[in-house]
C-alpha cells in the first residue's frame, strides 16, 4: 500500500528523545528518521548547501526535502547513524532541531532582495533566530512558538497566521501644500488596493485602509509623496493548523528592530508565565483579552 505506516524497530522513549533532537520518524521505515538542517534565516551559503548534500548521502538516502518552515530534512537517516550526522553537520557549522514546546526556527521572505521588501529580512531573522531560537533553546514553553519576518504587505509568509509575525511598513508622509490636486493622480494610479482618493483638489488617505506598501512614495512629479516614516507592524495570536486564529495587529508601528526583540522577548515572557499547558499563544491571548496583552508588550 502506498506510503504505509510501518512499526517502528526503535523505543518510544527513543523516537522522543530524537525528535527534540529534529530528527523524525519516517514511518515507511522501521527504525530510519528524517533530520531537520536549520536555517537561520532561511538562506544557506552555497558551503552550506554542499555540506547537506553530502551529508545526505553519507547519512542517508541521498535526498533532501524542504519543509514549510524552511527547514532542509534529510531523509531516511538510520537509528545509528544519527549522532555521526550531527557531528559532521557540526563540524560545518549547521545543526539540526525545529521540534518542542519551544521557541522553532524563525521564517522569513526574501525581503531584503525583493523589490517590495520594506525592511531587512534576513537581518532581522538572523537576530530573531541568535536571541530567540539559540538565547532560549532549552527555555520550555506551554506549547510550541512560531515567528514570520514578513517584508512588505504582500504577506508571503503569512505573519497573521504565526503566533508572532512582523510586517515591513512604510507609512507615507503627505505634503498637502504640494499637492495640485491632478485629475489624472499618479498617487491613486500607482496604489496596488486603491486606497488614495482625490477630494476637493487634494489627495486623501484613509489610514485605516492603507496597509503601507510605500508603493506610493516618489510617486508624485510635484513632491508631495517623498517622505515617509520606516517601520514594523506586529500581529500577535495567529495560529494555522486544525484549528485557524488570525493574528491581531498591535495599535503602534514599531520603528526599529530593538523594538521589535524587546516585544518578541516581552510576548514569549508572558506566554512562559501566563500560558497554560498545552494551549497555543493564540489561546492564551484570548483567554487573557488582545487590549491586556497588548498593553503589556507595549
Amino acid at each position: 500500500m502506498l506510503n504505509e505506516t510501518r512499526k517502528p524497530g526503535i523505543p518510544a522513549e527513543e523516537i522522543t528523545r530524537v525528535k527534540g533532537l529534529g530528527f523524525l520518524w519516517d514511518k515507511t521505515t522501521p527504525d530510519c528518521f528524517n533530520g531537520r538542517v536549520i536555517t537561520r534565516n532561511g538562506k544557506m551559503t552555497a558551503k552550506e548547501l554542499a555540506a547537506v548534500a553530502e551529508a545526505a548521502e553519507k547519512f542517508g538516502n541521498g535526498q533532501v526535502a524542504l519543509t514549510v518552515r524552511l527547514t532542509a530534512e534529510i531523509q531516511k537517516v538510520p537509528f545509528e547513524n544519527i549522532e555521526p550526522l550531527r557531528e559532521f553537520l557540526k563540524e560545518r557549522g549547521l545543526e539540526t532541531g525545529g521540534t518542542g514546546a519551544k521557541v522553532r526556527p524563525v521564517v522569513s521572505c526574501k525581503g531584503t532582495t525583493c523589490q517590495y521588501g520594506l525592511i531587512d529580512t534576513f537581518a532581522l531573522s538572523e537576530a530573531i533566530h541568535k536571541r530567540f531560537y539559540e538565547g532560549w533553546h532549552d527555555v520550555k514553553l506551554p506549547h510550541k512558538f512560531k515567528i514570520a519576518v514578513g517584508g512588505c504587505p504582500n504577506n508571503c509568509v503569512k505573519p497573521d497566521l504565526n503566533d508572532l509575525g512582523i510586517v515591513g511598513q512604510r507609512v507615507p508622509v503627505i505634503d498637502l501644500e504640494k499637492c495640485r490636486g491632478c485629475k489624472v493622480c499618479q498617487i491613486e494610479k500607482n496604489c496596488p488596493i486603491h486606497v488614495p482618493k482625490v477630494v476637493d483638489g487634494k489627495v486623501l488617505i484613509d489610514d485605516a485602509q492603507c496597509n503601507h506598501c510605500g508603493r506610493c512614495i516618489n510617486k508624485c512629479p510635484f513632491k508631495a509623496f517623498e517622505e515617509y516614516v520606516p517601520g514594523y507592524k506586529v500581529y500577535i495570536g495567529g495560529r494555522w493548523g486544525k484549528k485557524v486564529a488570525r493574528g491581531k495587529f498591535l495599535g503602534k508601528l514599531l520603528t526599529s528592530p530593538e523594538e521589535v526583540l524587546d516585544v518578541i522577548e516581552k510576548a514569549i515572557t508572558l506566554f512562559q508565565d501566563k500560558g497554560q499547558q498545552g494551549e497555543r499563544f493564540a489561546d492564551t491571548v484570548e483567554r487573557l483579552g488582545f487590549e491586556e496583552v497588548e498593553k503589556q508588550l507595549l
